[in-house]
């Protein structure tokens, strides 16, 4: 079994090969916007060109190009090879990124911030032994957020921001990367690929000449 994990629903364009088991190609780099023209030769480049039985793409919440990019992509090459494609939170692959990190010693939630739109910030709340949700995914404006967690350590891209207006705590800031996502736990991995955007899209349909 191989899988491939596309995950661009932030500022990281991560993609990871994972064969048997194990890491058989990789590449992360913070890239801003350039996850349209850098996604498809960064999987070509891959062992034997990123094919792979199964696919696996974070379908947000995040960027709204981002992730039309990382799931139109992730389709595409499915239907091209024949194989399976499954979706993940880009918050649920966070918090698993930070279960075992020792800034969390002694803290038995997990909240990840992200980076929207406007600011506001994606959040969630995990348990941070089992990982399992303890809330639903939101977006927040930055200060009504600050007032509503006191969790003492936030993670994610988010986190500082979340911090910095809240006058206290630790930021750890993490971005997505896809080696990780099999640490998701396999309940949060679903075969839905309907894209968590988080927000209402920023563009709004155009009105009619006159009317306002």
């Amino acid at each position: 079994m191989r899988r491939l994990i596309i995950d661009t629903a932030t500022n990281a364009l991560s993609v990871a090969l994972i064969d048997r088991g194990g890491l058989c190609s990789q590449f992360h780099e913070i890239v801003g916007r350039g996850h349209a023209e850098l996604l498809m030769p960064v999987i070509a480049g891959m062992d034997g060109g990123g094919r792979a039985d199964e696919i696996w793409v974070d379908s947000g919440p995040g960027s709204f190009t981002g992730i039309r990019v990382g799931v139109a992509a992730a389709r595409a090459l499915a239907f091209a090879w024949g194989a399976r494609v499954r979706s993940y939170s880009s918050l649920s692959l966070v918090a698993a990124m930070a279960k075992e990190a020792s800034a969390l010693a002694g803290q038995n939630v997990i909240v990840v911030a992200l980076t929207g739109g406007h600011g506001e910030l994606f959040w969630q709340e995990f348990d941070r032994e089992s990982l399992r949700p303890r809330t639903a995914a939101a977006s927040t404006p930055i200060a009504a957020l600050a007032l509503e967690t006191g969790v003492e350590v936030i993670a994610g891209t988010g986190a500082e921001a979340l911090i910095c207006a809240r006058g206290h705590g630790d930021a750890l800031i993490l971005h997505p990367d896809a080696r990780c996502a099999p640490l998701i736990p396999h309940d949060q991995v679903s075969e839905d690929r309907v894209p968590l955007y988080g927000r209402s899209a920023d563009a709004q349909p155009a009105r009619p000449v006159g009317q306002l």
